[in-house]
């Protein structure tokens, strides 16, 4: 579940990612469902157990990239798994790291820089 996302344009993307791939451009595990203000649901299906951290962002203009500032601030919205945040930097693996096991739901956070 995605929440504090603030319009309806473009889509809501997440990746499931292993600690090699955490912050990459690429994941092994990817979904993403149309934008709506408020929260927005991913279903990400086949994730085998491990650990794992969720990076999402708000895909306004349908580009697949998240779109940065000429200072390197994201200009859409992005979140990671247990809220982590972005201090002078991305956030340690650790930070959003979470287990699956099984069905597992995981709630990201938007934040708009």
């Amino acid at each position: 579940m995605v929440s504090g996302v603030r319009n309806a344009r473009g889509h809501v993307l997440v990746a499931i990612c292993s600690r090699a791939e955490f912050l990459q451009p690429h994941c092994a595990w990817q979904g993403g469902a149309p934008a709506r203000a408020g929260i927005v649901t991913v279903d990400i299906a086949d994730v085998p157990p491990g650990l794992y951290a969720a990076q999402a962002f708000h895909d306004e203009d349908d580009n697949k990239k998240l779109e940065r500032s000429f200072f390197g601030l994201p200009e859409e919205g992005m979140g990671f798994s247990r809220d982590a945040r972005m201090r002078f930097g991305p956030p340690a693996f650790a930070d959003a790291a979470f287990a699956v096991g099984g069905d597992v739901a995981v709630q990201v956070a938007l934040h708009y820089y």
